[in-house]
């Protein structure tokens, strides 16, 4: 449990050549902001001054070199590097992968180390940032390594919360990768999550089909029937309110998923497009199951607006929000369930 003060939010700075820069300090530039929380971002002192001075961002930060010299009231850079790494925005280079990844490094050994409460993690490119010691398809896979428990891709907003069976998976193997295993994994995953990370007592989920039209009785495709149905009916027969499989292509058009509090979707795209179409700019990429508090904002590098200031900084701001208010349900769980008084009155 923390102690006193602030929650320090920690701030991979991501791809320098991206928007994420940019969206980092427009969010800061807001002194509102430094309210909620004690923000330490993991780049240096001359990429944070070239990345404002191109942008024209009027931020003013105190560099460090130990993140326990972080200043409440004050957005904090800590210093990973000395040199200056060239900034070409909007191409994808080697060097701005190797300074992405050294970010992330340093952010997640602080997370470790617990000299921060939260991660927020801006944009990297899963192409450049690839290593000899760094061969993932995303922060999802890598964190899943770094921190304790089970990962899953969970993209929320107050009113719509998605997460995936499977994320980056080619749509080819997405079939054999999904079994029941994986499925009443990632549903008790979810589920756990919405208690403890969002307060929601009894959560509700809904499980979206493999195939179109859940296989149609299986005419297209058993998996379905096979896989997906014993595994929904295993998670009822054990108290859990679990339901489906649904057809996707309907599922989110008649607002079904309105009558839930989250939706398992059986792999990346089947969820993403329409939590991206009903939420874009709001959403929020939390990487729920981990023992340690990670979010990101719901959108890429950007390439194509990098370097000319016009980035929306509203996904990552929600994400700063989010990994706050789940800290903060994650104390109070704890302290709910560690006092069995009120643990009796939680149960009511």
């Amino acid at each position: 449990m923390r102690e006193t003060g602030k929650i320090k939010l920690g701030i991979s700075i991501g791809d320098l050549n991206g928007i994420g820069c940019e969206v980092i300090l427009k969010t800061f530039e807001d002194s509102r902001m430094l309210d909620f929380c004690t923000p330490v971002i993991f780049a240096s002192n001359k990429t944070i001054s070239f990345q404002k001075n191109e942008l024209n961002i009027g931020v003013n930060y105190n560099g460090i070199h130990k993140v326990e010299q972080a200043l409440d009231g004050k957005v904090n850079v800590f210093n990973v590097w000395k040199e200056s790494p060239m900034v070409k925005f909007g191409e994808a280079t080697p060097e701005a992968g190797k300074y992405a990844l050294l970010s992330l490094r340093a952010a997640v050994a602080a997370l470790k180390k617990g000299e921060i409460d939260v991660l927020v993690t801006a944009p990297i490119n899963k192409n450049n940032i690839q290593a000899k010691d760094f061969k993932f398809p995303g922060h999802t896979d890598f964190l899943a390594q770094e921190l304790g428990g089970e990962s899953l891709m969970f993209m929320v907003t107050d009113e719509l919360k998605v997460g995936l069976v499977t994320d980056h998976v080619a749509i080819k193997d997405v079939a054999t990768t999904i079994d029941a295993k994986l499925i009443k994994s990632k549903a008790l995953t979810i589920e756990n999550s919405l208690k403890v990370d969002f307060g929601i007592r009894k959560p509700k989920i809904a499980l979206l089909g493999i195939n179109p039209h859940s296989g149609d009785n299986g005419v297209i495709g058993k998996e379905d029937e096979e896989v997906m149905k014993p595994a929904i009916e295993e998670l009822i027969k054990a108290g859990h309110l679990v339901f489906g499989p649904y057809s996707a292509d309907s599922f989110f058009g008649s607002d079904s998923y309105t009558k839930f509090d989250a939706i398992l979707a059986a792999y990346h795209d089947q969820g993403l497009i329409p939590f991206k179409t009903l939420s874009f700019g709001k959403g929020v990429n939390y990487t729920a199951g981990l023992d340690k508090v990670r979010t990101s904002p719901d959108h890429g590098t950007a390439y194509e607006i990098a370097g000319k200031g016009i980035a929306d900084h509203s996904s990552f701001k929600e994400a700063v929000f989010t990994a706050l208010k789940i800290f903060k349900n994650r104390e109070e769980y704890q302290e709910l369930t560690a006092n069995p008084l009120k643990k009796q009155r939680l149960k009511r």
